[in-house]
């Protein structure tokens, strides 16, 4: 088809900008307090819970890094995306965590957990998080409109900084509220954006007929290990999502904002569903255009543009230009929610810990507004600092279990102590960049010189001015490709450590840890009413260092019903998302 990007393009596309900044100031017109900027006041219904958990979870490079993987390797590089979906019911117990934590931000929570000193480690880390991964979401932004559009008729970083603009309007004005709405008309965009390409697709290369005639068996397997996908490389993904997602920043927001405990366990494990079953869609599209691309006798030079490729050859005029909409709504829905997340953090954290801890609401709002603003800017200078973009995804996610370990057992263990955190973030993180240097560098025996190469490669790159090339993935480079060895030795020594230290030092104050865990024994849907095992809604993972005794088997299915009810049915559910790939991998065959 290949028909160039339109002047109906360019007005689809207007009109979405338009449309969708005309929204989100609509719906945050009243956000008039921090509470209401920062976490919608804490009223939003269970539908919209899930949209904002999709469209914050999903981000232009998902698509992007999916079908570049599929395109080279073959479906079953899918367990990249779906490195959380053997997890997914686990969201539905950790859920009510954050909003019976009554705390705003996941750094409060930390404070009140481990003291001052680790929660300013971690609203460092937090902030760094949120602007390296919207530099990720704008360079897969970047790639799928430089070649969707011919990088000719319009400028793919005149497109990134209309989206800015258009993200930070509302977001400024309306806060989480804007954001959460905004996601939840985006996250559809997204839905349509993962399957819009398929059919066009199927038709041009003669159906999965012709996909099976063009491709190597293997490439249509749901499992393999020849796509780099085995047994050990799924169950550390998923052990990096699992550890991981209970430390990232926005977490919070995601599951503490509805107006009831379900609405957060509903949002984040359904949203997330949404999110895996959208990426049978991007696997797909990397199928057909690699099977395009043997048909007509040519290759790719970066496997990352097999999206842009599929959305330049097989859309017609308009289509691009919604397509193009869709890539920017994934991005847009993620970038909003952490403008106001990182205003939050900022504000909360820094501004009113040590700044100005005298500041009234009134200020602290402007602050919220005017941080994730700055923020966000120099968020969009990374964008040019990172070439694969699933490398540097990765990137930020195994930084985030490497937190995780503190974060998770901090809530399993009462005994862990700030010393235990410090030790599995030190060890964790020393452990994962050795092996990591080691692998890269084929130095297998000589840990010093490489660390020491790595050192003298960032100190050149500094004195030279190219400082930002020790970013990029490769050799002695910051971001290094995933590789699950050096993430399992990270979490092992991580967790023994945390153990080992915390249980060799002295405990934290009593009277304080029992401050921190006395509300989850209370449903923040009823905070002055009976304890949660009465309603049902006792939390049963952090029931589970208890389970030893006698005592914590009574009434076992009457007091979690609620966790056992909803974790049950979430396992059902991911289990049809496997059987429907699997049933679209058979066909024709």
């Amino acid at each position: 088809m290949n028909t160039g990007f339109t002047w109906l393009d360019g007005a689809v596309l207007a009109a979405y900008f338009v449309g969708i900044t005309a929204f989100g100031l609509w719906v945050g017109r009243k956000a008039g307090s921090s509470g209401d900027y920062f976490l919608g006041d804490r009223k939003l219904p269970w539908w919209i819970m899930i949209g904002q958990a999709f469209g914050t979870g999903t981000h232009a490079e998902n698509p992007v890094a999916q079908a570049g993987a599929t395109y080279q390797l073959g479906f079953a590089t899918i367990w990249y995306q779906w490195k959380n979906l053997l997890i997914t019911p686990f969201y539905w117990l950790m859920a009510p965590w954050y909003r019976r934590s009554g705390r705003t931000t996941v750094a409060e929570i930390i404070e009140d957990r481990y003291g001052r000193g680790m929660a300013l480690l971690y609203t460092l880390f937090a902030l760094a998080f949120f602007i390296f991964n919207q530099g990720c979401m704008l360079k897969g932004a970047a790639k799928v409109i430089s070649i969707a559009t011919g990088g000719e008729a319009i400028s793919p970083n005149g497109v990134v900084v209309a989206m800015t603009v258009a993200f930070i309007l509302y977001s400024f004005y309306g806060g989480l509220k804007s954001s959460a709405y905004t996601d939840f008309v985006q996250g559809f965009m997204i839905i349509v954006l993962s399957f819009m390409l398929i059919p066009a697709g199927l038709r041009v290369v003669g159906g999965f007929a012709g996909m099976r005639h063009s491709l190597p068996p293997e490439f249509f397997d749901l499992y393999n290990q020849n796509s780099g996908m085995d047994a050990f490389t799924i169950t550390m993904l998923a052990i990096n999502g699992l550890v991981g997602i209970t430390a990232m920043p926005h977490m919070l927001s995601m599951n503490a904002t509805g107006a009831t405990e379900r609405a957060g366990r509903v949002g984040q494990t359904y949203g997330a569903v949404v999110k895996r079953f959208c990426a049978i869609g991007w696997a797909l599209t990397g199928l057909i255009v690699a099977a395009m691309l043997i048909q007509r006798g040519q290759t790719l030079e970066d496997k990352e543009l097999a999206f842009g490729f599929a959305c330049r050859e097989l859309l017609g005029p308009g289509l691009t230009g919604l397509m193009v909409a869709c890539v920017l709504a994934a991005n847009m829905s993620t970038c909003s929610n952490f403008m106001v997340n990182s205003g939050a953090l900022f504000t909360r954290n820094l501004y009113s810990e040590y700044i100005n801890p005298a500041a009234d609401d009134r200020r602290l709002l402007k602050v919220g507004r005017l941080s994730g603003l700055a923020l966000t800017i120099v968020g969009i200078g990374f964008a040019l600092m990172v070439d694969q973009v699933l490398d540097a995804f990765l990137f930020t996610e195994t930084i985030a279990a490497l937190m995780g370990v503190m974060f998770l057992g901090g809530f399993l263990w009462p005994r862990a102590n700030r010393w235990g955190a410090a030790a599995s973030l030190a060890g964790s993180g020393i452990v994962y960049y050795a092996c990591n240097y080691l692998m890269t560098c084929h130095h297998g025996s000589e840990l010093f010189k490489t660390l020491g190469d790595a050192w003298a490669s960032f100190v050149a790159s500094v004195g030279n001015g190219q400082w930002r090339d020790f970013l990029d993935t490769g050799q002695h480079k910051l971001v290094h490709p995933w590789k699950p060895g050096p993430f399992g030795m990270a979490m092992l020594v991580g967790f023994a450590a945390f153990f080992v230290v915390s249980w060799l030092t002295p405990p934290e104050d009593g009277g304080r840890i029992g401050k921190f865990f006395e509300p989850m024994h209370r449903s923040s849907d009823r905070a002055d009413g009976p304890p949660a095992g009465d309603l049902g809604q006792e939390l049963l993972l952090l029931d589970a260092p208890g389970w030893l005794h006698a005592a914590r088997w009574r009434g076992f299915l009457r007091r979690y019903r609620e966790d056992l009810g909803g974790f049950a049915l979430a396992c059902v559910v991911i289990g049809f998302v496997i059987f429907t790939a699997w049933v679209v991998m058979q066909i024709g065959r």
